[in-house]
């Protein structure tokens, strides 16, 4: 089959699918699929909620059409599979998203076609569970009547400067052919070019380990952070004089949420102990991170009794609920852990951010967000996101928040060290 007959089909239009599907959209023909009947509807008026993809960007995918029927599939021959891969209530991986969208298109699954995954999985994944998936479900045998890739996913939420074709894309297949349509494939959209890797296994451990070492960079700095407060150290100033080495890494202390470097290091654990290899060093990074949200607000209780302000009924403002910056993504928020336990003191916590859908955060998490802060109502403020609203407003304009004798925590270095009372 020549590239130009490639008919694509995504399955999962969030963060990762749609930029993909509206990209193969401005050359060839494609299926944007997602299970969610609301989703398809907004996309089909040119609207993205998750802010990834503006309206002129949909428009200009002219070969791109949306469906939730799954009987539109079948005129599909190439599927990409973006669905989320979470974990579970005991930091399990949850391939339920997965195996459903593999049952699904093994119900359409013709011999020739390519079913290509990009959602974060351990190494084995693609080959061990999801082939046999579409084998069941399709009747067809694997690497004799279809075929299948793997090309991790490597969108950035919210970032406006490195967009999917700016970022270079790892691919693979499971044959050597077919390795080189899905390297060919991607390459008609990525302008930073591919990276084909020797095998599946190989590209889903590259995944796997870039969040990973991200997580575990983002834990050492956490535990500076710990020692560097014990210390009566600002761990910024020493973050920037250590910064003034070419090859120091300029990794921040913070809560470590989002759907990537929260969940992907538990993929990749999972895997390692069903072969008898028990991780120890990723682990503890994770249990690091996992903590930081009861430690920050330990360490906000005692900024609170060193003024004292009585912690039992004291009401606290927390600005920013979204994982990162400049984002109206939820997912796997670890803002939320701040949340819970400043109420376990009996504090009183008023949620603010401007960047969140007020009925997201309703079902996601319970919360009914405060959509304008009123002045001199908070016994503390804590800046949890760097959002440029906050940045706008200043310190002073958090305080105008606060009564009289108040605390006001900047987790973010937002604000210069001298302008708050309490930093991570």
């Amino acid at each position: 089959m020549n590239m130009s007959d490639r008919v694509i089909a995504v399955i999962g239009l969030g963060y990762v699918g749609l930029p993909l599907a509206v990209e193969f959209g401005k050359r060839r023909r494609v299926i944007g699929f997602d299970v969610n009947r609301t989703r398809i509807s907004e996309l089909q008026a040119g609207h993205d909620h998750t802010l990834e993809v503006e309206p002129h960007e949909l428009a200009s995918a002219q070969h791109l059409e949306f469906s939730c029927d799954p009987q539109d599939l079948a005129a599909a021959n190439t599927y990409i599979v973006t669905v989320p891969t979470p974990i579970d209530a005991h930091n399990r991986p949850d391939l339920t998203p997965l195996r459903r969208a593999s049952e699904m298109i093994g119900s359409v699954l013709k011999r020739g076609d390519i079913v290509i995954y990009e959602s974060t999985v351990y190494p084995g994944a693609t080959e061990e569970d999801c082939a046999p998936v579409l084998e069941q479900a399709s009747g067809l045998t694997f690497n004799t009547d279809f075929f299948c890739g793997y090309s991790p996913e490597r969108i950035n939420p919210g970032d406006k400067a490195h967009r999917l074709p700016d970022i270079a894309k790892v691919t693979s297949g499971s044959t050597a052919e077919v390795a080189d349509i899905v390297d060919a494939l991607y390459g008609s959209i990525i302008t930073a070019g591919t990276y084909k890797a020797e095998s599946i296994r190989v590209a889903e451990a590259a995944k796997v380990i870039e969040n990973t070492q991200r997580d575990l960079n983002i834990a050492l700095m956490n535990e500076l952070a710990i020692i560097f407060n014990r210390l009566g150290i600002d761990t910024e100033a020493v973050l920037k004089a250590a910064g003034t080495k070419w090859n120091f890494q300029p990794f921040r202390p913070g809560l470590v949420g989002g759907h990537c470097i929260g969940v992907d290091p538990y993929y990749l654990t999972h895997k390692a102990e069903s072969i008898g290899y028990h991780p120890e060093i990723i682990l503890a990074g994770r249990r690091l991170n996992d903590g930081m949200g009861a430690y920050v607000a330990s360490e906000m209780v005692k900024a609170l009794l060193q003024k004292r302000i009585q912690v039992n009924g004291a009401r606290v403002l927390i600005m920013g609920l979204t994982f990162k910056e400049n984002c109206p993504d939820l997912r796997n928020t670890r803002v939320i852990d701040l949340i819970h336990e400043l109420e376990k003191y009996s504090i009183t916590v008023d949620v603010h951010d401007p960047w969140v859908d007020e009925e997201e955060a309703r079902q996601e998490y319970g919360l009914d967000l405060i959509a304008a802060p009123k002045n001199d109502s908070y016994d503390g403020v804590v800046i949890a996101v760097a959002h440029d609203q906050f940045r706008a407003i200043g310190a002073a304009g958090a305080r105008k928040f606060c009564k009289g004798n108040h605390v006001l925590a900047d987790l973010k270095y937002v604000f210069a060290a001298d302008e708050s009372d309490l930093r991570l």
